[in-house]
């Protein structure tokens, strides 16, 4: 009773996830007998809506994609050459020196935070398959489901390794101590790769912003996830694959880069998926993060972009401009690398988003970006030259879509002497693209260059090659028994 009571009022907290786009109602189940709920196919959607879209949010200190100490993207990007951050507090050393340790607080939070709903999302599974609804209904919202949990474990596979999986026979008895030992790495392989398969069979190739269901899963975003996994387990032929799959589904870029991230662009043919912001319901902080404290909306001093990374761009690069490398403060004083003062001195302002011109405090409800067709495209490009053990045209074509938005010149096949050669390429395009938007960690991994950049840009004197993956939290191990194992090294 107590798991399901958390599920109904996790649902509460999360209803304004897609409320701009879908017209849902919000009630409290928490005083309704769970042998009458669910019966509908209303309360289907609502434990759906708790469930699987939980995680996947961007609200204030809340969800895998906020834009805090707790967001997946920005701490991921921190610890690596791309972003940095001038606060010294006890949270922030630990990523930006690639110091993990099984007690470091933001290393093990995203397994402590988010490992148990992937058991929530096999019990909504369970829930609704007896509910009598319509069938197309229930097997929309039962691909969702499957979409979230796969999802959701490939992130935690990405991070930590493999995972724990409780049965459902385990969740229905929750008096019952069990304890869920760590999957194989081939159980939790199988399940992420059968989920987002089943949901890519059935969900819709994309919503535009004009349809009901906007903001809910989609087969793009199924495949997106896949392609993902078969990157990070070096199946590039089926990454190749599903990114061909992905481009079947409509998707193009938005023609000029700074407008992908403006509240007057949200939804545009560019998303993939982002988390919808919307004044009072889930909102982002991004530029308190980001903006120096002599700036004009609340401000907090904190995110930056290494100078070294900043001029590892072309100067005719577009993208330069949501980065800013100098202001005028309220001060009158022009700030800038050559007089940083205590604002910039640890890197650019990384601006990436838009203005909210209703922003009064921290809070902003422009929509953050989660997954968009310039990363498939790019990994698109690095798939290809992989697959083929090759620079191809294609592979080149592919990489000079985005690289010709950022309007610089395209690449020609002749300007790559080797497959090493346009690999390199490929990983400074999608530095330049998609930083601050969560790739660049995982990237460096498949490159095997994560730890060596953390020593080279960052200073690391603790970076050690078992810290490709993050520790579980020791109060896991320790709750266990022993009977959970941590990651070698921790």
């Amino acid at each position: 009773m107590k798991k399901i009571i958390y599920i109904f009022s996790l649902f509460i907290a999360v209803i304004g996830l897609l409320d701009s786009c879908i017209n849902l109602e919000s009630e409290s189940y928490d005083s309704i007998n769970t042998t009458i709920f669910p019966t509908n196919a209303d309360d289907a959607d609502a434990l759906v809506i708790a469930a699987a879209y939980g995680p996947f949010r961007a609200d204030g200190y809340g969800g895998l994609f906020q834009c805090a100490k707790g967001g997946l993207a920005s701490n991921t990007d921190m610890s690596t050459d791309l972003l940095d951050c001038k606060w010294g507090d006890s949270w922030w050393p630990a990523v930006l020196q690639l110091n993990f340790t099984a007690t470091s607080d933001i290393p093990t939070s995203f397994y402590g935070t988010w490992a148990n709903h992937i058991g929530k999302m096999t019990l909504t599974l369970d829930r609704i398959s007896g509910i009598d609804m319509k069938e197309e209904e229930k097997t929309r919202l039962v691909a969702e489901t499957r979409c979230g949990r796969g999802w959701l474990a490939y992130i935690l596979y990405d991070l930590y390794g493999p995972i724990q999986i409780p049965s459902l026979e385990v969740l229905q008895n929750p008096t019952q101590k069990v304890i869920v030992p760590r999957s194989s790495k081939e159980e939790t392989v199988k399940l992420i790769e059968d989920d987002l398969k089943a949901a890519a069979e059935v969900l819709p190739a994309k919503y535009s912003k004009s349809d009901e269901n906007f903001g809910r899963f989609t087969k793009g975003l199924a495949y997106t996830v896949l392609m993902k996994f078969y990157m990070h387990e070096k199946e590039w032929g089926k990454a190749v694959e599903c990114g061909r799959e992905v481009m079947k589904c409509g998707y193009s870029l938005v023609a000029n880069y700074k407008d992908i991230f403006t509240l007057e662009n949200e939804g545009n043919d560019e998303m993939i998926f982002s988390c919808i912001e919307t004044r009072g319901v889930n909102e982002q902080m991004w530029h308190a993060h980001v903006l120096p404290s002599n700036s004009n909306i609340q401000k907090w001093n904190g995110y930056r972009m290494p100078w070294q990374f900043y001029h590892s761009f072309d100067p005719k690069d577009k993208r330069l401009e949501v980065i800013c490398s100098e202001y005028v403060g309220t001060d009158g004083v022009t700030y800038n690398e050559t007089n940083p003062g205590e604002y910039l001195d640890k890197g650019a302002l990384p601006i990436k988003y838009g203005e909210d011109p209703t922003q009064t405090s921290e809070s902003s409800e422009v929509d953050v970006v989660v997954y968009r067709y310039a990363d498939v495209l790019t990994l698109m490009a690095e798939a290809l030259a992989r697959s083929n053990n090759a620079v191809t045209q294609e592979a080149v074509d592919r990489l000079n879509d985005v690289h010709t938005r950022a309007g610089l010149t395209a690449y020609q096949l002749s300007d790559f002497t080797s497959l090493d050669d346009f690999l390199g390429a490929v990983l400074k395009e999608r530095g330049h693209e998609l930083w601050g938007e969560g790739c660049r960690r995982s990237d460096l991994i498949r490159y095997g260059l994560y730890i060596d950049y953390a020593i080279k840009y960052k200073g690391s004197t603790t970076a050690k090659e078992y810290m490709n993956l993050m520790p579980l939290p020791q109060s896991v191990i320790t709750e266990s028994s022993g009977q959970v194992i941590q990651n070698e090294g921790y």
